[in-house]
């Protein structure tokens, strides 16, 4: 470094910056820190919001060690939600962030925008309450909006008749219990047509990590379960394609459970390889969900109507009272193409309506 030039500023709190140095040196450094500053603020506004970046993440030592312990780069270290003092990480940040499953592992940023400008939203917030968000509502909300602006959503529909499936659990749901203790719902069904429907079509069952596809061994079905609280939370059915009717109940009614009970624990919403969002349970005839990052779709399930359907029968077409469905599946459009994606749709779509009403358990 020739002897005259400035290699560093140092800067105190509450001081702005200066250089001693005069003439052509202090104009290099004023024009650098210029540009520099112009750069920084345009990232800044450039930045379209696929996820809130921890802009004062301080690696300490500790979570320096629980970071590299599971992997973590400081990319995704940077998108945590800090709990510490000006933002910063703290221990029990990157703990909960495993047990949630690390929302943001494979996710990738969205490219910058030049020009992209955020709006400035004012509005008159008139007569009412603030209501703060707690914490698990704020890790939904960032969420939600990270995996819109990770992932162009596309939604297909279909609908379904249910009819032979509504009939059998009616005529069954009794003695199920009685045998086995457990409730019948509808949900143990929806997740055994799902789990055949993705072993005929593995790709749905993957995960983008930069530019290759990982097509994922495991069919792990998470099911969007409300909380008391109004919240909500994915727990996960692990290899619901090994398990029978029975199991499947089983786990179902006691993730269920333990969801409202708030007693699940770290595993038990880890490693979803595909959610199902049953929104016909508040009465919406369907929905478009939101992709569960990093997952490549997922399913709703509206609720089951009776409506008047023409039906084609040997002696001509007649009009009967069938158990109808809206199913809906959003998909990242990056891995999964419409002609996939429908096709795993209406396979979904033809399980539900073959099914054996003469079935044993």
């Amino acid at each position: 470094v020739p002897v005259g030039e400035v290699i560093a500023i140092l800067e105190l709190s509450g001081e702005k910056g200066a250089s001693k140095s005069s003439g052509k040196t202090s104009e290099k450094t004023d024009s650098k820190n210029e540009t520099s500053e112009k750069s920084k603020a345009q990232k800044q506004v450039s930045r379209p919001a696929s996820f809130k970046v921890n802009e004062n993440v301080f690696i300490s030592p500790l979570v320096d060690a629980i970071a590299r312990k599971h992997h973590i780069s400081y990319e995704e270290l940077a998108r945590i939600p800090g709990t510490g003092k000006e933002g910063r990480l703290r221990k029990s940040d990157v703990t909960n962030y495993l047990e949630n499953g690390r929302p943001f592992q494979f996710a990738q940023a969205v490219p910058e925008v030049s020009g992209f400008q955020i709006p400035d939203l004012k509005f008159d917030k008139g007569k009412g309450k603030i209501v703060e968000m707690d914490r698990m509502r704020q890790m939904i909300s960032d969420h939600m909006v990270f995996s819109k602006h990770t992932s162009p959503h596309v939604t297909a529909y279909v609908e379904a008749d249910l009819t032979e499936m509504v009939h059998w659990r009616n005529k069954n749901k009794d003695a199920f219990q009685k045998k086995y203790n457990e409730k019948l719902t509808f949900t143990p069904l929806f997740i055994e047509c799902v789990a055949k429907a993705i072993k005929d079509f593995p790709m749905i069952n993957s995960t983008l990590d930069g530019t290759n596809i990982i097509v994922k061994e495991e069919i792990n079905i998470g099911m969007a379960t409300a909380l008391p609280s109004g919240n909500l939370i994915v727990p996960v059915v692990k290899n619901a394609d090994k398990k029978n009717l029975k199991e499947l109940a089983e786990t179902t009614n006691e993730l269920v459970g333990k969801a409202r009970d708030n007693k699940l624990k770290g595993d038990d919403t880890k490693g979803s390889t595909f959610t199902i969002s049953n929104v016909g349970t508040f009465g919406s005839l369907m929905g478009t969900p939101i992709i569960n990052q990093p997952e490549a779709a997922i399913l709703a399930t509206g609720i089951i109507k009776k409506r008047a359907e023409v039906m084609e029968r040997k002696e001509g077409d007649t009009i009967e009272i069938r158990q109808m469905m809206y199913l809906s599946l959003s998909f990242d459009h990056r891995i999964v193409d419409g002609y996939l994606a429908g096709s795993f749709l209406r396979r979904i779509a033809d399980y539900m309506e073959k099914f054996d009403s003469k079935r044993t358990f």
